[in-house]
């Protein structure tokens, strides 16, 4: 892939990006160098050409003697009203900020309540029914289990706690919510569906039910993105991230996946893809083209095929297993990012129509042209 410019940002490591409009927005996690800079930052990027700094906030502490220590997923609304994203560790917020400004996001709301007290790891910001949620994965403690939280913001100056329900073994990472259906990323109680709406089983989002589950292959499950096909109209398969094993900016593990959710209710799984010494984290996909875009870490950006069959291939391209192995099938159509002259750690990635965003731990923001075919 071809690289259309670098933000370089050494001071904090680079966690997730979302990109709308003129602007850019990276969040942090950890902490960096020693004495050690926390991630409680969100930083904005001016992308009309190479990434350019231009604000920044930092998250106050939700209460005395804590500390903020990564800002998860952020997102800005469909309506590019509001840049959302959640906070941890302990004791965890929902912070809601102000696009009215796009270059300079201003604090709007704070969301916080007894059942997220051990952090939010991950937010999924969604409309169903026209009004707007935050689905929070609410981190596992000693003595309490991992939870999915639902925040109602159809007044996001006042967010309110709409319902929780405790899963996943050991946690709960993640979401992905399209056409009245909740996909949860359980870990090691694999993929579940639900019905929020859309799935006929008479769900909502105060009440979700369950349609059906897959443990996966190698279990770890991370993340999903629903794929719906262009053209075809096809919503055939769920995509699915395995975060395996890790040594932190230099190596780590972890298949994608591939999930035929045609019958919701008996999800099977039909096909992987495997980076040797690399691991996928977080997916944005280009629909239209049929192209998914994956960040593997040490493996920088992969980008993938998605059209079509998937679940058929050839004696050499199939697994032991019965799976189709989409590298020996092809469908590795370009890669990103990664050099043999500096090491990176790929974190987000995100497909916007004409660019191709790639968050790197250690170095920053990176724009891309995107793969045309």
């Amino acid at each position: 892939m071809t690289v259309a410019g670098r933000g370089t940002l050494t001071s904090r490591y680079t966690a997730e990006v979302w990109a709308q409009g003129n602007y850019a927005y990276t969040s942090t996690w950890g902490v960096r160098g020693n004495p050690g800079t926390p991630g409680n930052a969100i930083f904005v990027w001016d992308v009309r050409g190479t990434p350019q700094l231009v604000d920044s906030v930092v998250v106050a502490s939700v209460q005395a003697g804590t500390a903020v220590r990564t800002t998860g997923d952020v997102q800005a609304s469909d309506d590019g009203t509001l840049l959302v994203f959640p906070t941890e560790l302990a004791p965890g917020s929902l912070e809601i900020f102000s696009l009215a400004n796009p270059a300079k996001p201003t604090p709007l709301a704070r969301f916080t309540s007894p059942n997220i007290t051990r952090g939010v790891h991950t937010a999924e910001l969604q409309r169903v029914n026209g009004r707007l949620y935050a689905f929070l994965s609410v981190n596992n403690g000693l003595t309490h289990p991992s939870r999915l939280m639902i925040v109602d913001l159809g007044d996001p100056a006042n967010p309110r706690e709409l319902m929780f329900r405790d899963m996943g073994k050991p946690f709960i990472h993640d979401v992905y919510v399209r056409d009245g259906l909740l996909l949860t990323a359980l870990w090691n109680d694999g993929v579940v569906i639900w019905d929020i709406g859309g799935g006929g089983k008479g769900g909502t989002v105060q009440n979700p039910i369950e349609i059906g589950r897959l443990m996966t292959k190698t279990g770890e499950v991370h993340n999903v993105w629903w794929y719906h096909e262009a053209g075809t109209g096809l919503k055939r398969y769920a995509f699915v991230g395995q975060e395996g094993a890790a040594t932190l900016f230099s190596s780590s593990s972890g298949d994608i996946h591939v999930v035929d959710i045609s019958d919701p209710a008996q999800p099977k799984e039909v096909a992987f893809f495997n980076v040797p010494g690399a691991g996928t984290h977080n997916f944005s996909v280009d629909e239209g083209r049929g192209l998914l875009y994956a960040a593997f870490y040490n493996g920088g950006l992969q980008v993938l095929d998605i059209t079509g069959d998937l679940s058929k291939c050839g004696i050499a391209a199939k697994d032991p297993d019965g799976r189709c192995d989409l590298r020996l099938m092809g469908r590795l159509v370009a890669t990103g990012v990664a050099s043999a002259e500096a090491p990176v750690f790929v974190w987000g990635v995100q497909f916007t129509g004409n660019a191709v965003y790639a968050s790197d731990m250690l170095n920053g923001l990176v724009k891309l042209a995107p793969v045309t075919r």
